[in-house]
């Protein structure tokens, strides 16, 4: 089963000073943290805030070629979670009918954002989530690692600065 999920802000791991982006259902009671990359961080971020650059970046180029291919982004799915890495699926259709493309979820949800495009996640990724292990580095926790996923869903929206949305 999937959960609808919308981007609720970026925020920095405190431990790492890795871009998180950290996704919420609408009644806030469940919350993704999804470890990305500075890059990515910054497409997220620039769409969040509508900032337009001169020359047209990466998502909004391949937004620009799915226009004028007239396919439409349906929706994004975070489907999996294997060995602390994330999947993603991005849902399209065009004339020739619907197609899935696989994504890592950084640019599965950069181009969401700029499609309007919901966001789902399944909650099994929720729950496999919240077992990750932060001993081995960047993106990973698990219950004795003083609760990150809690801290992370705690915390005050001013915490994330101008990304909050």
């Amino acid at each position: 089963m999937f959960l609808e999920m919308k981007v609720f802000g970026l925020t920095i791991d405190p431990f790492t000073n890795v871009p998180i982006v950290i996704l919420k259902d609408s009644d806030e009671k469940n919350a993704l943290p999804v470890w990305i990359g500075v890059l990515e961080a910054s497409a997220i971020a620039s769409e969040l805030e509508k900032i337009h650059f001169s020359r047209p970046m990466t998502h909004d180029l391949l937004k620009e070629v799915l226009k004028n291919l007239e396919v439409t982004v349906k929706k994004i799915e975070v489907h999996d979670l294997k060995d602390n890495v994330y999947y993603a699926a991005i849902h399209m259709a065009g004339k020739s009918g619907s197609f899935i493309l696989d994504a890592r979820p950084s640019d599965a949800i950069a181009l969401a954002l700029r499609m309007g495009a919901p966001i789902f996640v399944d909650i099994d990724v929720l729950e496999k989530s919240k077992n990750m292990d932060m001993s081995k580095g960047q993106g990973k926790r698990n219950k004795g690692a003083g609760g990150l996923a809690e801290t992370l869903e705690d915390l005050p929206p001013e915490n994330f600065g101008k990304y909050k949305m």
